[in-house]
């Protein structure tokens, strides 16, 4: 697992070694890193908090896998972990495809349907790419955070969700918020708990794990 660099040429030493939870601790996360297994500990302290979570780190860095870690070892576990790509919601159908919609609320709905936050009940919610949500949308989630109630398209009542969210982004979220492309209270509401998930340039011991 030792990488060295030669000029242009990277060599990566590779010896066999008997994979085990060691490697991974139960979550799905190799590596054998300070840097992964501080991740791993964060993980462990939040899991049972249910507080929404805030993952961060350059794109394909794991993000998902750290949103699945924590869904797996918390009092959830037992629910399906519902996986949104945020940023691929359309402005015009959000609320229907975020909190459902009743037969008969627009052209084209002939039946009801359940949204992301329905199919979450009692298990947890990963909203990827929310740094790239729009306006709109944004302030739809800042809503239900603040309540943890839905409405439905086209039903005249609030519904009581209980949900654990988990987002995700590779942008600077303050960053965002100084030109006003996020707003901050919905940053607050997202970052009960922040994890910082350091790119594999960064912990280069735990490459040859991922080759194995």
């Amino acid at each position: 697992g030792v990488v060295l660099m030669l000029s242009s040429r990277v060599v990566l030493l590779l010896r066999y070694t008997e994979y085990g939870e060691t490697f991974g601790n139960g979550q799905g996360l190799l590596g054998v890193s300070n840097e992964i297994q501080s991740v791993r500990d964060a993980i462990c302290r939040v899991a049972d908090l249910d507080v929404p979570v805030l993952v961060t780190g350059e794109t394909g860095s794991g993000k998902e896998l750290v949103a699945q870690a924590i869904h797996r070892v918390s009092k959830r576990q037992k629910g399906k972990l519902v996986s949104v790509n945020a940023a691929a919601i359309s402005g015009s159908v959000a609320a229907s495809e975020l909190f459902g919609h009743r037969k008969g609320a627009f052209t084209g709905a002939v039946r009801d349907h359940i949204g992301y936050f329905e199919q979450a009940e009692g298990s947890t919610l990963f909203l990827d790419e929310i740094g790239d949500v729009p306006s709109d949308i944004q302030v739809m989630l800042l809503r239900v955070l603040e309540t943890m109630e839905i409405q439905p398209v086209g039903s005249p009542t609030h519904k009581k969700v209980d949900v654990r969210l988990i987002a995700a982004t590779d942008r600077d979220l303050e960053r965002a918020i100084e030109v006003g492309s996020f707003r901050q209270p919905l940053l607050h509401r997202l970052a009960g708990y922040e994890i910082q998930l350091p790119p594999l340039r960064a912990r280069r011991e735990d490459i040859g794990l991922l080759f194995m």
